[in-house]
């Protein structure tokens, strides 16, 4: 099949978007886990929809977790559904389990399907489905080269399969929807019609929308400042990481930090390492979050999140100036800003998008390692304008990136896939 941009007659509406519900299938490249972009875009999404009065069903490959092959659940209206997870050869596997999501999706007879990443699973789906249904197809990074190609560390036939269906499936779709600015011009790029292009970025996380912030402001005298870096380690040099950290706490020698996450390589086994050897006193747990210089508290699970994000004072996102980074639209950032949380950041990306300089936090040029430090410095200085900042975080979060919000984006997609030309995209 050519990669060129693909030219397509109209579908006949079988609904009009503003005035019936839509019958939307969201197909995902995996499961809800290990991996998260199913459970906080896709799902968050759903449920929005389905408050507006849509029916969506979510079809998942469970292959990273076998276990829940066949599992059906509700949730908030949500029909989520685990195919089955054939048995058999490696190549035979994957067309297999490919053809069970496409069998169930024209099972339930979709007005529109919603792939989610052009690769993989969700990839063969759309190729399939696409002759028979209007295919929107969601990107959140970049999979070609510079992007997950590289980080995944995929055997190079596979490097050029993932390439390929990236470009097909975004220049085969009936419309597009973007979690960020790069991703969008990336798009654009291909060629075809820029209206087909929505942007979509994360919104804000579903438990904190409308809600009183997770971490109210901590005032207490006595009270150590305290920031807080939420992270996988793999989108900064780790060597900058802890060169803004020692210049932080050398100009304010009571700062504590709170690393919660953990990286592709280890990386939080070097850091702390580094903390060591100049003597800080470190902490590794994962209930409390004591009285130290630095405090390891792992994996960010469910019940740890709140009890991290209510310590911190606020946050770092360093970001170095990538391809991925420009493309990505960072979940931990979302639920920092969601938590109330300001955040000091590299102006890359999304975040420059996400963080409003003094207001929602502060922005810095990438790689500028002083004004990092003086922007996180200058923050914990005055505590009292920092806990009126977390309110304006929270309201800002809510009003610019609820998925309530953002499931109307997601509609205009649907209705300009099934042929209903708007004047523009977002």
């Amino acid at each position: 099949m050519s990669d060129s941009p693909a030219k397509f007659p109209p579908y006949r509406n079988t609904c009009d978007i503003g005035m019936q519900p839509l019958n939307v299938v969201m197909i995902g490249p995996f499961g809800m886990r290990p991996r998260m972009t199913m459970q906080v875009r896709a799902l968050p999404l759903a449920k929005a929809l389905v408050v507006r009065g849509n029916t969506v069903t979510i079809l998942l490959p469970p292959w990273q977790n076998p276990e829940d092959a066949g599992r059906r659940w509700n949730e908030e209206g949500v029909e989520i559904e685990n195919v089955p997870v054939p048995r058999g050869m490696p190549g035979w596997f994957h067309w297999r389990l490919a053809l069970h999501l496409v069998r169930r999706a024209r099972e339930l007879n979709p007005d529109v399907v919603h792939t989610f990443k052009p690769k993989a699973y969700a990839g063969l789906a759309h190729l399939a489905l696409a002759r028979r249904y209007p295919v929107v197809v969601d990107t959140d990074d970049w999979e070609g080269p510079g992007g997950w190609n590289t980080m995944g560390a995929y055997p190079p036939l596979l490097q050029r399969f993932f390439t390929w269906q990236e470009r097909w499936g975004l220049t085969h779709a009936r419309a597009v929807t973007v979690a960020s600015r790069a991703l969008q011009t990336l798009v654009w790029s291909m060629g075809g019609a820029p209206e087909r292009v929505f942007y979509l970025p994360n919104g804000a996380s579903p438990h904190d929308e409308g809600q009183t912030s997770l971490a109210p402001p901590r005032t207490e005298p006595g009270r150590r400042p305290t920031v807080l870096l939420y992270t996988r380690f793999f989108e900064y040099d780790l060597a900058r990481l802890w060169r803004l950290m020692r210049a932080v706490r050398a100009r304010c020698c009571q700062v504590r930090f709170i690393v919660v996450g953990k990286g592709f390589a280890a990386e939080e086994e070097r850091l702390l390492q580094m903390a060591r050897s100049e003597n800080w006193h470190v902490v590794v747990t994962e209930d409390t979050l004591p009285d130290a210089d630095l405090v390891y508290a792992g994996w960010g699970t469910e019940d740890k999140l709140p009890r991290c994000f209510a310590a911190a004072d606020i946050a770092i996102y360093p970001f170095d100036d990538t391809l991925l980074n420009r493309t990505k639209c960072p979940v931990k950032l979302m639920d920092l800003l969601s938590a109330g949380i300001p955040v000091v950041g590299d102006a890359v990306g999304q975040v420059a998008d996400a963080v409003v300089p003094g207001k929602t936090g502060m922005l810095v040029q990438a790689g500028d390692e002083p004004r990092f430090a003086e922007a996180v410095l200058g923050l914990l200085e005055v505590p009292e304008e920092l806990a009126a900042m977390r309110e304006t975080v929270r309201q800002d979060m809510a009003e610019r990136f609820a998925w309530t919000h953002l499931s109307e984006v997601a509609e205009n997609a649907y209705r300009y896939a099934c042929g209903d030309k708007l004047d523009g995209a977002m």
